[in-house]
């Protein structure tokens, strides 16, 4: 992601747009982007649905504060991590160390991956499942429930930042909303493909499927959801990651040349993973003999 705390503005109907909300505080003048407006609504909207989820589960929702606290600094840390290696090549090179350090955590000159941020997140999950002795394969599941809602909210803060867009349409017959965005360059409005909204329009697909699977099905093996999220996630990326402009693809740690992006070979193992995970989880079932009534498990 592009610029994340700066963008300056969003193209509407052929007008440029302040991308952000500023107040005075203090005597201060504060400034709140629409990206962070996005990101923030994204992680309330999940909040909001995980409550229920877990109650399904048998978890306190007294849980989810610590969770929270977890899951939003690690995942942070985790999408900056994943940017600047795969891009390593970009931040390195500035005189000394310490300049190289400093341009590899300044998230204010943009740069965050989701990937990195899923990471992030699931590592947040564990430690504090961990210190409440709570099973962590429930919690993955809600998150991996979640995190497409999040995500789908999340990607309209690339609109706001006018950033990762599709290819250039010319034909004015496909000039509109929601099969293209507008978009401001070097002054000139044009036309993109509304990548940005391909992606939210198929998150908030998956997330329905992973949250009507996630109540109707009976049993109580976990790690299903999680499968399901590598699967479908990892299509979605694989499919629209080759209609990206160029300047949004991230190389494969540095190297540059390779004739198929790089969140593409990611998405391709992520899809390898969710099905080797389903896999595992039926044959467990069947080994098992999980038999599976109205009333549930036994």
């Amino acid at each position: 992601m592009y610029n994340l705390l700066n963008s300056d503005h969003f193209v509407l109907f052929g007008h440029s747009f302040k991308n952000n909300i500023s107040f005075s505080l203090f005597g201060k003048q504060f400034v709140i982007y629409y990206y962070a407006i996005a990101i923030v609504t994204g992680i309330i909207a999940c909040t909001l649905v995980a409550r229920a989820m877990m109650k399904k589960r048998g978890l306190k929702t007294d849980l989810l504060i610590d969770l929270l606290i977890g899951i939003i600094p690690l995942a942070i840390i985790g999408a900056r991590l994943w940017y600047v290696l795969f891009d390593i090549k970009s931040f390195l090179g500035y005189g000394s160390f310490w300049k190289d350090f400093v341009k590899m955590i300044s998230i204010r000159d943009g740069g965050l991956a989701i990937y990195g941020g899923v990471i992030g997140g699931a590592l947040g999950i564990i430690i504090v499942c961990k210190i409440h002795k709570v099973n962590m394969f429930k919690v993955l599941d809600i998150g991996a429930t979640l995190l497409p809602l999040g995500q789908a909210i999340g990607r309209w803060g690339n609109f706001f930042n006018q950033e990762v867009y599709g290819q250039t349409i010319t034909n004015p017959t496909w000039q509109f909303f929601p099969i293209a965005v507008e978009i401001d360059t070097s002054g000139a409005i044009v036309w993109h493909q509304a990548l940005f909204f391909y992606e939210s329009f198929l998150n908030i697909l998956a997330f329905i499927g992973l949250y009507i699977f996630f109540f109707k099905r009976k049993g109580t093996t976990n790690g299903y959801s999680v499968a399901l999220y590598f699967i479908s996630y990892g299509l979605i990326r694989a499919i629209l990651e080759n209609f990206r402009e160029s300047q949004y693809n991230l190389p494969l740690f540095g190297i540059s040349g390779l004739k198929i992006q790089a969140m593409v070979l990611v998405s391709i193992g992520l899809i390898i993973a969710g099905v080797v995970i389903l896999i595992c989880l039926l044959q467990y079932d069947k080994k098992n003999k999980v038999k599976i009534t109205d009333e549930g498990e036994v």
